[in-house]
């Protein structure tokens, strides 16, 4: 998104984030009705075009608003978009990517009210996980010659019994919605909104072994004292790895040797 789009998601969030304290867990409901509004602007261009022309006042974009979602979604949440539609933004498409990822803080939120917000984090790294170590999953979920339902159904097959409700919502939606990058991009994208909810940074870690508690510690320490921030360390087994260990946090990606190096550089430093 450009400047002027994400000075209005923010504005938009800000707002929402005190909807959703007083939600509590119908903040999941609430993430499904986004979703829902979000494949309406998905599928309409003149209706996206109609809620972001700059030509039109706000209150004409929030009576379009009105007239289309009242009484089809709750009330804050046609609030919300009535908020979002007197905002100026840079293209119409970033209004349904604004209005997707506050479906995503939503169901968060719910998860975060009842107290499993770790436990969805940390479902969302297994799937993920999962699809790395799977290519036929992988292509499979990927096509979109497969029915909608058939890729969910799948997925389900395999997280549902086990996975919480906020987990099954957010990795069906994934599944389900066509996106620019992977599906386990998708997926560590959302992991890593869940641990900001937390004050935390996510670092996800591939290692040529299982890694004890004590180096799972250790590790977080130092990745603490190099980001300057809590990190949740989220770790994955593969023998290949090179130099025995991968750190990703965010677009960065470390490996062992360079994190040798930046504990040696950061101790010189402070001594």
């Amino acid at each position: 998104m450009r400047a002027s789009s994400q000075t209005a998601l923010r504005a938009a969030s800000e707002r929402w984030e005190v909807a959703l304290r007083e939600a509590g867990e119908r903040g999941r409901e609430l993430g499904s009705q986004l979703f829902e509004v979000a494949d309406t602007l998905a599928s309409s261009g003149s209706l996206r075009r109609a809620l972001t022309d700059p030509a039109r006042t706000g209150d004409a974009k929030a009576r379009l608003v009105g007239g289309l979602f009242d009484g089809k979604i709750a009330p804050e949440a046609v609030d919300l978009l009535a908020g979002m539609v007197r905002s100026r933004w840079s293209a119409d498409e970033d209004l349904g990517a604004a209005v997707e990822e506050l479906g995503t803080a939503s169901v968060l939120a719910a998860a975060q009210s009842r107290g499993v917000l770790l436990e969805v984090e940390e479902e969302l790294f297994r799937t993920e996980r999962l699809l790395a170590s799977d290519r036929e999953l992988r292509a499979a979920l990927a096509n979109r010659d497969i029915a909608a339902e058939r890729r969910v159904a799948l997925i389900d097959s395999l997280i549902a019994e086990r996975a919480s409700a906020e987990t099954r919502l957010i990795v069906r939606r994934l599944v389900t919605t066509p996106r620019a990058g992977s599906l386990a991009s998708a997926l560590r994208r959302v992991g890593e909104l869940a641990a900001a909810r937390r004050d935390r940074v996510v670092a996800n870690v591939t290692a040529a072994s299982p890694l004890t508690q004590a180096q799972e510690a250790r590790l977080a320490e130092i990745l603490q004292r190099a980001y300057g921030s809590a990190v949740q360390v989220n770790v994955g087994v593969d023998p290949q790895v090179l130099g025995g260990m991968r750190i990703q946090v965010g677009s960065e990606v470390i490996d062992g040797t360079t994190l040798t190096r930046l504990q040696d550089a950061r101790r010189r430093f402070a001594g």
